[in-house]
């Protein structure tokens, strides 16, 4: 039997970038793999909790006892290094052709990356940069803090309510229902943390926009 699609509504949708539209796991995986061995930490066990935060605020996780001022040093270094890195930055199936889709609608990306680091992830991967973007450096609180989604939302001209988000972390998916929103949970990693709905990539989804202005995401199974 079929499985019947999934409707949600919208007047604006909010955008994680690593592992929700560019797939940067490469990337994300060399460089916390060489810094936990550095720190003399398990780069398995570290690599369960990278997805989704600030760099400095994965650092304060793992290494709980050190000073924050080390973890945010440590994180500039990082930044650069991820920056510098985009071999093997691709787009999530289906991604150009929905941030394609996307044009002329209300729309941000609301990234734990600083600016740079999103520039260039966004254009390994050959996807447009949205015109409203929430970067770390734009934000005083990492996800799960849900400050960057309230942030985008209100940049955009809506109240969350009215806002969709599309997250692939727990960290990401806890951001966006902490910031009252429908969260659509993008790849293998955000089906276990209880998303409004869930998609394998973004082939899945289908945003078309109503006569009143509203946005309508088709979820197909």
């Amino acid at each position: 039997m079929t499985a019947t699609p999934t409707t949600l509504t919208a007047r604006a949708l909010l955008l994680d970038m690593d592992g929700t539209i560019v797939n940067s796991d490469a990337v994300v995986e060399r460089c916390w793999r060489r810094w936990a061995v550095e720190h003399g930490l398990d780069p398995e066990e570290a690599l369960k909790v990278v997805h989704g935060r600030q760099g400095y605020a994965t650092m304060a996780v793992l290494l709980p006892d050190r000073p924050m001022e080390q973890n945010l040093a440590d994180n500039r270094v990082m930044l650069a290094a991820e920056t510098a890195d985009t071999d093997g930055v691709v787009p999530v199936p289906g991604a150009p052709a929905f941030m394609a889709s996307l044009t002329g609608l209300p729309h941000a990306l609301v990234t734990s990356a600083n600016e740079p680091l999103a520039q260039a992830r966004m254009g390994a991967a050959g996807l447009p940069v949205p015109a409203v973007r929430v970067t770390a450096e734009r934000v005083g609180a990492s996800k799960p803090d849900p400050e960057g989604f309230l942030k985008g939302a209100a940049e955009l001209g809506f109240d969350p309510a009215d806002c969709i988000v599309f997250e692939d972390s727990e960290a990401g998916i806890q951001a966006g229902l902490a910031a009252g929103m429908q969260v659509v949970g993008v790849g293998p990693r955000a089906a276990a943390h209880h998303p409004t709905t869930h998609v394998p990539d973004l082939t899945h989804v289908t945003v078309t926009r109503t006569p009143t202005g509203e946005l309508t995401l088709t979820i197909t199974p």
